[in-house]
């Protein structure tokens, strides 16, 4: 249920694998965030660089158990109404060097759309030779995977029951105001992939509108250490009571047995619109490398 951007030893350029060239035992993980790929962050992704507001315990205006049902059926809700949806995705990956500058890079821009038989599918639009392979990596496809599944974190009332979802208190996120919740799988399936973190739940419409966390579990073998980073995940209210993911970022150091290794990420969503209709809300445009994200 994440995104899991993997890198390993290898010594052949042009495999699926993301791949870290070291003479050491592979190094498998999850990737960072990057900075300066796509729009502008929303404005409460802006101000959440530049500020965090306190938590207060307030209990909730109605019973937990009640907020965590309503908003599992928001998630259900929105499940299927994004899959009516098609839109602009913009991935940028980027390893960051000691002296804090890129050292390799993939990015790649794709439309999700529909056939005119209404099925889904992804056409690339934009996608430069990556650079990554110059720092030793390219990327998997397992990694592509997880900027489908796992960033938008999405928790429905069918996938409740694999949580535990412990209410923490209310906190303003911009002019939203929110119940938070902990948010941890109950129990690690074999080969399944879960979001352990934190989210934020607007409290008058109870829609998921933030969530920070990682993808879990990190995944340590003999010759590899598979590891994985924070991000966040950023939602804005498109159409109705309907709140889609727009902006995932990430900035991480991820400690490895023989180091540690910077990587950034963003991922932007951008120009939704439902098939059939046009909603649009904003085109992916560059942003300078020493300009952080900033509201429109």
């Amino acid at each position: 249920m994440a995104n899991e951007l993997r890198f390993q030893t290898s010594t052949l350029p042009g495999r699926v694998a993301a791949i870290l060239i070291l003479a050491v035992p592979a190094l498998v993980f999850s990737l960072a965030a990057q900075r300066g790929a796509a729009a502008p962050a929303p404005a409460h992704a802006a101000k959440a660089q530049s500020e965090t507001n306190a938590i207060t315990h307030e209990p909730p205006a109605i019973p937990v158990e009640q907020i965590v049902q309503k908003f599992g059926d928001r998630e259900l809700e929105f499940k299927k109404e994004r899959d009516n949806y098609t839109y602009t995705q913009t991935f940028v990956v980027q390893v960051i060097d000691s002296d804090g500058q890129v050292a390799g890079e993939h990015r790649m821009t794709s439309d999700i759309l529909f056939t005119p038989e209404g099925k889904r599918y992804e056409k690339v639009i934009s996608a430069p030779p990556p650079t990554l392979e110059r720092a030793g990596m390219v990327l998997s496809q397992q990694d592509l995977d997880d900027v489908e599944n796992v960033q938008p974190f999405v928790l429905t009332t069918s996938d409740l029951p694999k949580y535990d979802v412990k209410y923490v208190g209310r906190e303003q996120v911009d002019e939203l105001s929110t119940y938070v919740f902990d948010v941890a799988p109950k129990k690690l399936e074999k080969n399944q992939r879960y979001f352990q973190g934190r989210i934020w739940v607007d409290d008058k419409d109870l829609n998921i509108v933030k969530s920070d966390g990682k993808a879990v579990p990190d995944i340590i073998k003999k010759n590899s250490e598979n590891i994985f980073p924070r991000f966040e995940t950023f939602r804005e209210n498109i159409e109705g009571h309907y709140w889609f993911p727009t902006y995932t970022r990430s900035d991480d150091v991820l400690h490895f047995s023989t180091g540690p290794i910077h990587m950034r990420m963003t991922i932007r969503y951008a120009n939704y619109k439902r098939f059939g209709a046009t909603i649009k809300i904003g085109t992916p445009v560059e942003i300078k490398e020493d300009k952080k994200p900033t509201k429109p």
